[in-house]
């Protein structure tokens, strides 16, 4: 028996996956758009934002949702948004045949006969002791999808600096960033936590709708997000770990309204920073006295802060009273304003230099530059100066090949012109050539002439031979002589003392070598200085817990050492090798900020890599080396083309791998909790359940969740990274088809459940 439900969960839109960039300015377009813009024509960014604007009056945006919403165009937007890949490949007619009618979904929109009861599906749990989870169907995400467009483009741009999450280019790696960069001389942190299960009930909503009515004046849109709230769509759990993690559980909307709802709660601590900064001034370098205590030590007192959603990091770089103050400021506000209650157990000052403190899934703590920039060891400096010397060694051979090669096309060049003379009459050229001779001899002149002045030795010994001793030199044979001779002579010794005297050239390198020492002592007193008086922020990844999170997932055993996973047996070598690249790939793209970094790429080389191997050789019955002759240590695959493929991060792309380029990165949270598992039926064909795919060629694969496997919890932040969420367990067993591009994407980590349907199952 087929039970197909069509419906999907919207993803949380990175930096990376957004189709378009939302600039933190609103333009205005010169577009004359209406109110029913064309759904056919792609909707763009000045487009959407001229709309809503064209329904601002009097300090507050009106009937956003009839008007702006129910726009097919922007209906249409929202469903290539939720396209997990290609959305310009969908089409209004292929998700009117295939789906939904957008005009009839925009009609209900705009006539509010739209019934969001009737697109929800629960999902009941999968063991007697689990809970059940509402999902919304694919047409009420399509109405969310828009819904966070049009807040995002009405708030985006009012939110402080330091709201990161649920924005574009505002993600955990920028974050990071301005920690690393701007945050300097932290004397004390805390991290605000909430209570474990502190929901975002019915009062709180009621105030979010207040703020919401404060800039939109729209009491179905209002109406609209309370009854999603109710129906237990959106359903947000502070201090949880699937916020921002592309899971199921988690709603499109979460994220914008999070930054809505805490808006207030920034703009007093914007208010608060800068009244520090205008009581604490910073000095300029001219205005404390030369030489005194107070120009090396002078240290202003500052408050930073950064909130990811629901996770505050408060930074001071005062006095830990001030610190205490603070805390208790920011405790009382939320309990009094936002209503929330604070973990006051876990909400505990920390000194910056002796303890570390965890945000966003990372370690954090203040250090002196020279442990970021520790100076090269004394055999870091002898490879670099063996590098050195084999370079100069192989500059020396290119040079005298190159030499040599002149030589010996020279002498063809002579040769040949000597032949010519000698059989002919005279020097003829079918085509001339004397520009292109003249400029190749010139050419070489020129370098060896340049070559020769930088050598001081062979400028030395060339001038002492021509002006030593040289009888022209003497007074009264200068006076015997003609005058033009004299001159003559001395226009060449000038020039022998211009081109070939060795002392300036001397002096010179001498300068240059003083420079040298002088910028080299310069550079080590101020790193003296800086170690004693400034102080940065090292962010680390928790190896201690990636280990237990990495045992957790079936990769080590309880030795630590590479195991294999029977449970991927069944899959194809293609299949398994790509699980592991997901992993791996997520894993490298999510620390690539840390300062450890190294020790995470050996987690991936060495823990993912070998496991791969192993889990091969005991799908094969072979051995590890057979494994690894026949596979690689790369661990090449072909595809049915006999063209060879590597899914899995080379070591030399390891290797290379930094955080030269940040992104928002996509944490590991599915393909590390999650296996697909292909199974064999003789049913007809079925849908894929990717957003908006129409293909039919599908194989059913089964979900199975490997916390459950273990018996382990994710959620358990013991057990597990903090960094890594819990997929729910209602989905664990639920069969699901998928196309042969989307089943690669999953196991490759580009797609989550959140950007498939996850209620269209095949029933077991």
């Amino acid at each position: 028996m087929l039970l197909t439900f069509r419906n999907s969960i919207a993803r949380f839109h990175s930096a990376a996956k957004f189709p378009f960039p939302f600039s933190p300015r609103i333009h205005f377009s010169t577009t004359s758009f209406g109110q029913n813009p064309n759904p056919t024509k792609p909707l763009t960014k000045p487009d959407l934002n001229s709309l809503v604007l064209s329904n601002y009056s009097h300090g507050r945006f009106h009937n956003l949702l009839q008007k702006v919403v129910a726009c097919p165009s922007v209906l249409f937007r929202a469903c290539q948004n939720l396209k997990p890949d290609s959305p310009e490949s969908i089409t209004l007619d292929s998700v009117s045949a295939h789906f939904f009618s957008l005009e009839e979904l925009s009609s209900q929109l705009k006539t509010n006969q739209f019934k969001i009861d009737s697109c929800c599906f629960t999902i009941p749990p999968s063991s007697h002791k689990g809970n059940s989870i509402v999902l919304p169907n694919l047409k009420l995400k399509v109405v969310i999808e828009a819904i966070r467009m049009v807040l995002e483009t009405v708030y985006d741009d009012r939110f402080v600096t330091f709201s990161y999450g649920g924005r574009v280019n505002m993600g955990r790696h920028t974050a990071i960033r301005y920690l690393k960069n701007s945050v300097e001389n932290p004397s004390w942190w805390f991290t605000v936590s909430f209570n474990s299960n502190e929901t975002i009930d019915a009062k709180h909503v009621d105030k979010l709708c207040l703020i919401i009515g404060e800039k939109i004046n729209d009491e179905y849109l209002v109406d609209m997000i309370k009854t999603l709230f109710k129906l237990k769509v959106v359903r947000i759990e502070l201090g949880s770990c699937y916020l921002g993690r592309g899971f199921p559980q988690e709603c499109g909307l979460s994220c914008i309204l999070i930054n809505i709802y805490f808006n207030g709660f920034d703009k007093e601590i914007q208010e608060l920073r800068l009244k520090t900064k205008k009581e604490n001034p910073k000095f300029e370098a001219n205005e404390l006295v030369a030489g005194s205590a107070d120009s090396v030590h002078y240290k202003p007192l500052k408050i930073y802060v950064v909130r990811y959603l629901d996770e505050i990091l408060v930074i001071t770089s005062g006095t830990k009273m001030l610190t205490m103050d603070l805390k208790s400021r920011f405790i009382k506000y939320l309990d009094e304003h936002l209503g929330l209650q604070v973990d006051r157990g876990r909400t505990v000052i920390h000194s910056a230099v002796s303890e570390k403190i965890d945000f966003l899934g990372m370690e954090l703590q203040a250090v002196t530059p020279s442990v970021l920039h520790p100076a090269p060891s004394e055999k870091a400096i002898r490879a670099r100066k063996k590098y050195l010397r084999q370079k100069e060694v192989r500059l020396l051979e290119l040079r005298n090949a190159k030499e040599r090669n002149r030589k010996k096309l020279g002498m063809k060049i002579m040769s040949h012109v000597y032949k010519k003379l000698k059989h002919s009459d005279g020097f003829k050229f079918e085509f001339q050539i004397e520009n292109e001779v003249n400029q190749i001899f010139r050419t070489w002149a020129d370098e060896v002439v340049q070559e020769y002045l930088q050598s001081v030795d062979e400028r030395w010994e060339w001038h002492r031979m021509l002006s030593a001793g040289d009888f022209l030199s003497l007074k009264r044979i200068r006076d015997q002589l003609p005058q033009e001779l004299v001159d003559a002579y001395d226009n060449f010794q000038e020039q022998v003392d211009k081109y070939l005297k060795p002392v300036k050239a001397k002096k010179a390198l001498e300068e240059e070598e003083r420079r040298a020492e002088e910028e080299e002592e310069r550079k080590y007193a101020e790193r003296t200085i800086k170690d004693l008086t400034t102080l940065r922020v090292k962010v680390d990844a928790p190896i201690e817990l990636i280990r237990k999170a990495v045992k957790m997932a079936g990769f080590t055993n309880h030795m630590g050492r590479p195991r294999p996973i029977s449970l991927l047996m069944v899959l194809q070598d293609t299949d398994i090798i790509k699980w592991y690249a997901g992993i791996g790939r997520r894993w490298l793209d999510f620390f690539c900020c840390c300062h450890n970094f190294k020790m995470v790429k050996t987690v991936v080389t060495y823990h993912l890599r070998f496991s791969c191997i192993l889990t091969l050789a005991e799908k094969h019955e072979s051995t590890k080396r057979e494994a690894m002759r026949h596979y690689t240590k790369d661990l090449k695959v072909s595809d049915l083309d006999r063209a060879e493929e590597i899914h899995f991060p080379t070591e030399r792309e390891v290797k290379m791998m930094g955080d030269k380029n940040l992104s928002d990165p996509w944490p590991v949270d599915g393909p590390l909790t999650t296996a697909l598992i292909k199974l064999a039926s003789d049913e007809p064909p079925y849908r894929c359940v990717a957003h908006f795919c129409d293909r039919t060629e599908t194989t059913v694969y089964r979900i199975q969740l490997l916390q459950n496997h273990l018996n382990e919890r994710a959620m358990d932040g013991k057990n597990c990274h903090s960094g890594i969420g819990s997929i729910h367990d209602s989905l664990n067993r639920k069969c699901i088809p998928l196309c042969s591009e989307h089943i690669s994407e999953l196991y490759m980590g580009r797609l989550t459940l959140q950007d498939i349907d996850c209620t269209s199952f095949v029933a077991d």
